[in-house]
């Protein structure tokens, strides 16, 4: 409802079982090459990859879980090296980035890899769980102890982010293992939304709605309350 361009980006390719959410920062639309040029560079290393991503279908073990979670991982070192490279070619773009949520689904596990305050939720019947954990100025504070919850809300650095893909050539990333059910589904998504939305109001919306409507209808309900942000989720349902 605020922004005049699109910095956000995202990719769902249910044959590679690869879904991905950015979230673009900078002046000059740098932001959106961020983003764009991250999803890209996740995509074509995971495509490239297919013998880790065969290795645990075949073979489903400790050490093929840790190639997936190092794929993952990868992907996301190789975005950060894209972007930051990128940006120092074009000083329009430098100190141009990007937050990356990824999920790839392999089999009977989804794995996660996550840079930045883009989240990923677990819906599973009636519960929510977050997945990822924001890179933030103020989690930290609450981690520490120095702010509460509902500090943290109306704090004014509520979007500095302390990690992101591309203003350095190297970020740390997350990475999380979760064992998939069927009917399990996942939300990815920037900021955009997540600012405006608790997690109890997030399996609802998916249970009285068909999964093609429900992003629309998450869309509808950040614009409804303020729409400050870009605004993107990918809704993944893991099927039998």
């Amino acid at each position: 409802m605020k922004r005049d361009h699109n910095e956000d980006a995202f990719l769902a390719n249910d044959e590679v079982g690869l879904y991905v959410v950015a979230d673009g920062m900078g002046g000059h639309a740098a932001g959106e090459v961020a983003s764009w040029e991250a999803v890209e560079a996740v995509h074509g290393m995971v495509r490239r990859t297919k013998e880790v991503v065969e290795a645990y279908r075949t073979s489903p073990s400790e050490d093929t879980v840790a190639g997936l979670r190092r794929l993952v991982e990868s992907a996301i070192q190789a975005a950060t090296y894209m972007v930051f490279g990128i940006a120092e070619q074009d000083p329009t773009h430098k100190g141009m980035g990007t937050t990356i949520t990824v999920m790839l689904v392999v089999h009977n596990i989804a794995v996660l890899g996550s840079v930045g305050d883009s989240r990923a939720y677990l819906i599973r019947g009636e519960r929510t769980w977050q997945v990822t954990e924001d890179h933030t100025l103020v989690q930290l504070q609450m981690k520490a102890g120095l702010i509460t919850a509902e500090q943290a809300k109306a704090s004014p650095r509520g979007n500095v982010i302390t990690r992101a893909v591309g203003p350095r050539d190297y970020v740390q990333v997350d990475t999380f293992v979760v064992p998939v059910q069927t009917g399990d589904r996942y939300l990815l998504c920037s900021d955009g939304l997540h600012g405006y939305l608790e997690p109890p109001e997030i399996a609802p919306v998916l249970k009285q709605h068909p999964l093609k409507e429900s992003c629309q209808k998450f869309i509808d309900v950040a614009n409804q309350r303020g729409g400050k942000d870009n605004i993107t989720c990918v809704v993944v349902e893991i099927a039998a």
